[in-house]
C-alpha cells in the first residue's frame, strides 16, 4: 500500500471494518437507531452519527499520534488517567455483547439462506477469527483493506439494486416525510457506540505522522464507516415498515429480490464482515496484553493470541443464545449511554485540552 493511503485512508477502512458488523452489518442495527424513527427521520439521523464520529476520530486519531499510545491501554491511560480502567470495563462488556451479536448473526445467516444448524456457522467464524488474529498486524490491514473494497462494491449493487425494484416504495417512504421524535439523540448514541470502538483499531494509525494526517484521517473515517449504512438504509426503506419486525433484515431484503446467486454472494460478503468485525476487536485486546508485556521488555508469545480468540469467542458465543433482537435493543442502547460519558465526552474535552497543551 503507498503511504498516502496507510496515512489519510487506512484508518478510515479499518475503522468501517471493525464497525461493520456491529454496526450494520445485518440490518437490524439500521432498524433499531435509524428506521425505528421513520424513513426520513432515519436518513436525518445518520447526519449527526457521522459528523459526530468524524470530529470525535479526528481528535482520536491526533491524541493517538501525539502521545504514540497505540493500545487502548496506554491510550486511556494518558487520556483518563487512573480511571483508564473504566474503559476496559466498558471495552470488554462491549466485545462480549458484539462477539455475541455476530455469532447470533452467523448461525442466522446459515440457518435461512442454507438451513444449516446455527452452530455450523459460529464454528466456521471461530476458526477464522483465530487464524487471523493469529497472522497479526499487517495482514489484518491488508484484509480489512481489501475486503472494505469488495464490500463498497457489494452494497452498492444492492443499493441500484433495490432502487430499480422497489425505488416507487422508497420515494414513497421519503415523500411520507415521516420523522418521529428522538431522532437526533439516536444518531447521537448510534455515532457513540462506532467511536466507542476507535481505541480498538490505533494499531492502523502508526502510519500518521503529522496533525493534519490525522485530522484528515479522522475526517474521513465518519463518511466511510456511513456510507456503505446511508446506502443499506434506503435499500431497506423499499420493505418499510415490514423490515421492523426482522431479526436479520439482510436476509429478508435479499429475498425480497429473489435472486439466490446474490443472495448468496452477499451473504458471504456479509460473513466475512463478521470475520473482520471479530478478529479486530480481539487484536485490540491482544495489543492490550501485548504492551504490558512490552513494558516488562519482552513481547506476547505468538501463541496466546489465537487462545485469546477462542475464549472470548466461545463467551460470545454463550451469550449468542439470548437472540439477536434483545441484543442489539437493550445492550446496544445501555452501553451507548456509557460510551459516550467514558469516550466521547472525554476525548472532546480532556483531550483536546490535552492536545493545545503539547
Amino acid at each position: 500500500m503507498p503511504p498516502w493511503f496507510r496515512r489519510y485512508l487506512l484508518p478510515g477502512l479499518v475503522f468501517q471494518s471493525i464497525i461493520i458488523a456491529g454496526g450494520y452489518g445485518t440490518g437490524r442495527e439500521l432498524v433499531e437507531f435509524f428506521l425505528e424513527y421513520g424513513v426520513l427521520g432515519g436518513l436525518l439521523a445518520m447526519l449527526p452519527a457521522t459528523i459526530l464520529t468524524s470530529v470525535t476520530c479526528m481528535v482520536g486519531f491526533e491524541f493517538a499520534r501525539a502521545f504514540e499510545s497505540y493500545d487502548y491501554r496506554s491510550y486511556f491511560q494518558h487520556l483518563l488517567g487512573r480511571a483508564w480502567i473504566s474503559y476496559e470495563v466498558g471495552y470488554l462488556t462491549a466485545l462480549m455483547l458484539i462477539l455475541a451479536v455476530i455469532g447470533a448473526a452467523a448461525g442466522t445467516f446459515l440457518s435461512e439462506t442454507f438451513q444449516l444448524p446455527g452452530y455450523i456457522g459460529a464454528v466456521g467464524l471461530l476458526v477464522a477469527i483465530g487464524a487471523l488474529v493469529f497472522k497479526g498486524t499487517p495482514t489484518i490491514e491488508r484484509f480489512f483493506a481489501s475486503w472494505s473494497i469488495l464490500l463498497y462494491g457489494a452494497y452498492l449493487i444492492l443499493f441500484v439494486w433495490s432502487m430499480a425494484t422497489f425505488g416507487d416504495q422508497i420515494a414513497a417512504g421519503l415523500e411520507g416525510g415521516e420523522v418521529r421524535p428522538g431522532w437526533f439523540s439516536s444518531g447521537v448514541r448510534y455515532a457513540a457506540l462506532l467511536v466507542a470502538l476507535v481505541p480498538a483499531m490505533l494499531f492502523a494509525t502508526r502510519h500518521i505522522r503529522r496533525r493534519r494526517e490525522a485530522l484528515w484521517a479522522g475526517a474521513l473515517a465518519g463518511p466511510i464507516a456511513m456510507v456503505p449504512g446511508v446506502l443499506f438504509c434506503l435499500a431497506l426503506a423499499g420493505q418499510y415498515p415490514a423490515v421492523l419486525d426482522r431479526p436479520v433484515p439482510a436476509n429478508y431484503m435479499l429475498e425480497m429480490l429473489g435472486s439466490r446467486p446474490f443472495q448468496i454472494t452477499f451473504q458471504l460478503i456479509l460473513f466475512g464482515t463478521l470475520i473482520e468485525t471479530g478478529s479486530g476487536l480481539i487484536h485490540a485486546f491482544n495489543e492490550r496484553i501485548d504492551s504490558v508485556y512490552r513494558a516488562r521488555g519482552g513481547a506476547m508469545p505468538a501463541r496466546l493470541r489465537p487462545v485469546t480468540a477462542l475464549l472470548l469467542l466461545v463467551a460470545g458465543y454463550l451469550l449468542s443464545r439470548v437472540g439477536l433482537i434483545d441484543l442489539i435493543g437493550m445492550g446496544y442502547n445501555a452501553m451507548s449511554f456509557i460510551f459516550m460519558a467514558v469516550v466521547v465526552v472525554p476525548l472532546l474535552t480532556v483531550g483536546v485540552y490535552k492536545l493545545r497543551g503539547r
